[in-house]
């Protein structure tokens, strides 16, 4: 199963036992259609490393065969592997018109708009991808113009929800199509792939509007400035502080490139209404009382170089945060970022601001996108999949949709919970997972893709936790002896001037261990190197408990 030419196989290049770089992949013989791509911030333990994206070695071996990257919504981790799917292999793009805006940012950024072919899609619209036909249909998020895709394949029809939530009130008026959802349910589905990331949290997500009355209000309680911190992406939240300021009369200033970047785009393509001259230059503050003035801006995360953090520690060009001032966090953490939200707070406390904060629930100023278990079983319900695949989460997310499939319907033995990489293939109306293709972590490092290893990462951490010693010592090529060194240089291990008598020591075993080897070993430099390293090692590691990374210069001369 899964060579035959008319077999449809589904698997995840990216989203499955994590949140974040999304990429999943459909193909029908030799037509493939990816769905998403996405990249993922690195944590604390990938030292030096800008963005993690999928591993996309399957894509390349199979370029011929890919029809086009249809994408759900304009998240980071959703879109930002884009520009690097790109640069390997030049594929069509399929999004509606706010995805497309945000999507061309990066492929200005990258430079590769000119050579992309990008097409603008609704939940109207209707592809014919190889023998796959793909429409849509809406979903509310977070985000605008959000979208479900319908694979209608000759084996059956496959439907992967997107990010969503059921908002019946949505700020943006774009309204669940439930209508279409059920009439698929009708039809009858052979699979459903639906995202899983507050499959722990009982009840239904609570609306977008709930969160614009609790910012109103906590405009009209605050005395001076007021500064907002928020999900760029999130134009829903951004319109709701733009009607605040109306009904407060104050202006709006906007901190953060990628916060700036998003509102050009969502007032260029109407997303988002904003008044003649309510926008100001962040310089332009300080010539307004501070009752007037309100500034969203980029950081919820604690990132430590977005605006908020830089605000927190007083070191931002153009705005400070007074005695008085509001800070409001209209954002939960992401698991992960808490140590970092955690200490901006802590430096605006310092600073003297009254700061709203916690998670959504107990400030109201945050709801999330993502639905809660309700929600979750009502999109089972109405598709009524006879089989199922969760994915964007973590294991135990999937595990509790698993469970909640199984109570509205799905039966027992027709979930599939799989890894990056595992391929559920339908034959004959019947599926299994019996095989893999690759699948993993590609790294970013400045220009770098995918050129930064295990190795090199295991070398950046152990640099940074034990340093560095580089040993320099000259033999002559006549004879086999040390002419000058060894000279001991360290960065990040010991303090050199109170280190003396333990640098000494290093010099007089590596003098001893020169004149223990062979004439042939002192030739042979990758043995004289190791036996100096182990030598070097064991002794610093006795003296000291550490492991720095200890570097044998060999010059011959």
């Amino acid at each position: 199963m899964g060579t035959n030419e008319n077999s449809l196989s589904v698997f995840a290049l990216g989203g499955i036992d994590e949140i974040g770089k999304n990429m999943y992949v459909v193909q029908y013989g030799d037509d493939i259609v990816i769905i998403d791509c996405g990249g993922k911030f690195p944590d604390e333990s990938l030292l030096g490393i800008d963005l993690i994206i999928p591993d996309m070695t399957y894509l390349e071996g199979n370029r011929e065969k890919i029809r086009g990257l249809v994408v759900t919504h304009g998240h980071e981790d959703h879109i930002g592997g884009i520009p690097y799917l790109l640069k390997k292999i030049n594929v069509p793009i399929y999004a509606t018109r706010f995805t497309l805006g945000l999507i061309e940012l990066k492929l200005d950024e990258h430079r590769l708009n000119r050579d992309t072919k990008l097409t603008a899609i609704d939940s109207d619209s209707k592809l014919e991808l190889g023998k796959l036909t793909v429409s849509f249909f809406r979903v509310s998020h977070s985000i605008p113009d959000c979208l479900g895709i319908v694979f209608d394949t000759p084996e059956g029809i496959l439907v992967h929800t997107g990010d969503f939530k059921f908002d019946l009130t949505p700020e943006n008026h774009q309204y669940s199509d439930i209508h279409k959802m059920a009439e698929l349910g009708r039809r009858g589905v052979l699979a459903l792939v639906s995202e899983s990331t507050n499959a722990e949290r009982p009840g239904l997500t609570p609306s977008e509007r709930m969160v614009g009355e609790n910012v109103y209000e906590a405009f009209l309680r605050a005395e001076g400035k007021i500064f907002i911190s928020t999900f760029a992406s999130n134009v829903n939240r951004v319109q709701q502080v733009v009607d605040a300021c109306i009904k407060t009369n104050r202006k709006l200033a906007l901190l953060g490139r990628s916060m700036v970047n998003v509102v050009d785009v969502a007032i260029e393509r109407g997303y988002l209404t904003v008044p003649e001259g309510m926008l100001i230059e962040p310089n332009e503050m300080d010539r307004l009382p501070s009752e007037q003035v309100a500034i969203l801006c980029t950081g919820s995360q604690g990132e430590p170089m977005a605006a908020l953090a830089r605000l927190a520690a007083g070191s931002y060009r153009d705005a400070s945060i007074h005695p008085g001032d509001t800070v409001i966090l209209a954002a939960s953490p992401i698991p992960g970022n808490e140590k970092d939200v955690s200490r901006i707070i802590d430096n605006l406390f310092r600073l003297g601001a009254k700061v709203i904060y916690g998670s959504g629930s107990s400030t109201g100023m945050h709801v999330s996108g993502h639905g809660y278990q309700e929600d979750l079983k009502l999109m089972i319900t109405l598709i009524k999949p006879t089989y199922f695949i969760p994915v964007h989460g973590e294991h135990r997310m999937l595990h509790h949709h698993q469970q909640l499939a199984e109570s509205v319907g799905v039966e027992k033995g027709n979930t599939f919970i799989i890894k990056n990489g595992d391929v559920v293939d339908f034959e004959n109306g019947r599926a299994r997972q019996t095989r893999s293709i690759p699948a993993g972590d590609t790294y970013v490092d400045g220009m770098g893709i995918g050129d930064i290893g295990d190795i090199v990462l295991r070398d950046r951490r152990q640099l940074s936790e034990d340093g560095m010693l580089a040993i320099v010592l000259t033999l002559s090529k006549l004879e086999p002896k040390i002419i000058s060194g060894p000279d001991t240089i360290t960065r990040g291990f010991v303090y050199v001037k109170n280190s003396e008598d333990l640098i000494k020591e290093v010099n007089r075993l590596v003098k001893k261990t020169v004149d223990e080897q062979s004439p042939e070993n002192i030739r042979q430099w990758s043995v004289l190197k190791q036996a100096i390293k182990k030598t070097v090692g064991q002794y610093l590691y006795a003296q000291t408990k550490r492991k720095p990374m200890i570097l044998p210069v060999i010059i011959e001369i």
